[in-house]
């Protein structure tokens, strides 16, 4: 993960201010796991189950909190195992209901777009009306939400790519940077789409809330509006719950990191309380808790891959050099 490229990458560089960058590194992903992989995923849950059966937010987050503590303490992988089969599957069942609804709406693609743009960078997308404040307002949640989306740059894929096993380093990275580009361009937009054109993002419900309206909605058109809580329940489950294994992972590295192997079943028992914490607080709670420990991950990071372009260049002269890239 990032925090040994700095240790060991840049100890030439920063003497031993380089172990100090990786602790810092560290320590953020370990607030970071239960932050952005963690409360906002059981939030996220609670809220969808709420939203389409009326579950209460106390009963699911038990039923949830549970779950994770027979996979990452009990060391019960099956049901890690089968989420992580049915995501691809899920993945391709909301796609086709998101172009399904884009289509029956088509002649509001231009408007959608419109909106967009205009609302972007014009007073109405700020508080307040203030037109100077709507583009730093727009832009800091843009990245905010993109960088929670995507996790470009944080530092938290390193962790499960580095895992690989390929002779040249360039190529993991190049297949780790499609995911950024899949979601951000592919289903973020698709969803930002779906929400705008049925005006679901003016019915006063936030969350996930808003996309089940939405799906509700553009998928009325064709007597399917019926099946939309069921699609974006069944989804976001499978999807939050793949991603709270996961951060489990990053935030076990990082807790192993900075004090050994002794600390990682601590570390799991917390991360499954953050889990509960995370299902039963409010959403704005929730969120401003995992702005703020996103933005402690990724400057670390962002500082450490700079200083290692040169390494970067070299890579990258080194593969492109070689018939590898070719196939």
């Amino acid at each position: 993960g990032p925090m040994y490229y700095m240790e060991y990458g840049l100890k030439d560089r920063l003497g031993k201010h380089a172990k100090t960058l990786a602790v810092v590194f560290a320590s953020a992903a370990v607030l970071c796991s239960l932050g952005t992989g963690n409360m906002a995923q059981s939030n996220s849950m609670t809220d969808v189950l709420n939203t389409s059966y009326g579950t209460s937010h106390l009963l699911a987050g038990l039923v949830i909190t549970g779950f994770v503590l027979l996979i990452v303490v009990g060391g019960l992988k099956r049901i890690a195992q089968v989420t992580s089969r049915l995501v691809p599957f899920m993945a391709v069942i909301y796609f086709i209901a998101a172009i399904t609804v884009i289509i029956l709406n088509y002649d509001k693609i231009g408007s959608s777009f419109y909106l967009i743009f205009h609302d972007a960078f014009t007073g109405s997308a700020a508080t307040g009306g203030f037109v100077g404040s709507a583009f730093i307002l727009t832009l800091t949640m843009g990245v905010r939400r993109g960088l929670f989306s995507n996790e470009a740059g944080q530092g938290s894929a390193p962790m499960a790519h580095a895992a690989a096993k390929t002779p040249y380093p360039l190529r993991e990275g190049m297949v780790a940077s499609l995911e950024p580009f899949i979601d951000t361009i592919f289903i973020c937009t698709l969803t930002a789409l779906v929400i705008i054109m049925t005006g679901a993002w003016e019915s006063g419900v936030a969350g996930v809330g808003m996309t089940v309206i939405a799906f509700e909605t553009g998928l009325a058109k064709i007597s399917l509006g019926y099946l939309a809580p069921h699609i974006i329940s069944f989804g976001l489950l499978l999807f939050a719950f793949s991603t709270i294994i996961s951060w489990s992972y990053y935030g076990s590295r990082a807790a192993n990191y900075l004090f050994g192997e002794r600390a990682i079943k601590p570390y799991y028992y917390l991360y499954s309380l953050f889990v509960f914490f995370g299902s039963i607080w409010g959403l704005d709670l929730v969120w401003s808790f995992v702005d703020m420990v996103i933005t402690f991950m990724t400057i670390p990071n962002l500082i450490a891959i700079l200083l290692l372009t040169p390494v970067i260049k070299k890579e990258v002269k080194d593969y492109f050099g070689t018939d590898q890239w070719k196939s």
